[in-house]
């Protein structure tokens, strides 16, 4: 057996000790990053503003309500917390329910670790109405047993709430826990909670590969990377 094959083979063993997964939504579950940033230049258009370069890191990882809060603070938003997230999810819902793909290899995952009995999780930044409107779409609402949303808790992402919440909802302790995540703030989210951390492949992410890779216990760019050769494809 080469080297590789035998790294891969040690991956899949720890894979197979966890008896919880819990997943980032955006650019982890779906393929979702690129529409938050056309719908931060059309919503800041409305007040007259242009996109700030470094908007998109300094909201990184924080729950829907602390990015509006954040928003409402740095631009000055005269609307409400409430009607800031509601355009919010109006306007990206017809995106979520139609052009948001999942991620791939990860239908034949969920289904591959869901019949050995895993428990299955979400644990995302973004709203709960997006959150179970795109999972709905893909046929997968039956898969995950809570979803959790930095809503839900005092911290958003890198703070460990939201995973350590969604771990109490499952009835499983932390360190049987396997946090998918594509980005840094959520990595430290992950194991601050106590948990290891797969790091996924993104585009919107590729900046951050390097520092995800130091991070994470391990780094995939397809999710079937992480199944036995004869459930690939399946």
């Amino acid at each position: 057996m080469m080297l590789q094959d035998k790294i891969q083979d040690s991956i899949r063993n720890r894979i197979h000790n966890k008896k919880a997964f819990l997943f980032d939504l955006d650019g982890t579950l779906v393929d979702s990053m690129w529409i938050w940033e056309s719908i931060d230049v059309e919503y800041l258009d409305r007040f007259g503003l242009e996109l700030p370069e470094d908007l998109h890191s300094c909201i990184e990882g924080m729950s829907f309500s602390e990015t509006a809060q954040y928003f409402k603070e740095r631009f000055s938003i005269p609307d409400t917390l409430e009607k800031m997230k509601s355009d919010w999810n109006r306007m990206a819902w017809e995106k979520y329910t139609q052009e948001v793909p999942l991620k791939s290899g990860i239908r034949e995952f969920l289904r591959y670790h869901r019949a050995r009995g895993v428990k299955m999780a979400v644990a995302t930044s973004n709203s709960r109405e997006l959150a179970e409107a795109v999972i709905a779409v893909h046929g997968l609402t039956d898969t995950f047993d809570v979803i959790v949303t930095g809503c839900d808790v005092a911290h958003g992402k890198p703070f460990p709430d939201v995973y350590l919440e969604a771990a109490v909802r499952l009835g499983v302790d932390p360190s049987e826990c396997l946090v998918f995540e594509d980005v840094v703030a959520g990595i430290q989210a992950g194991r601050s909670a106590g948990m290891e951390v797969a790091a996924v492949e993104d585009a919107y992410s590729l900046y951050q590969e390097r520092q995800k890779k130091e991070l994470a216990d391990l780094y995939i760019a397809d999710y079937q990377e992480l199944l036995p050769a004869e459930s690939r494809g399946k």
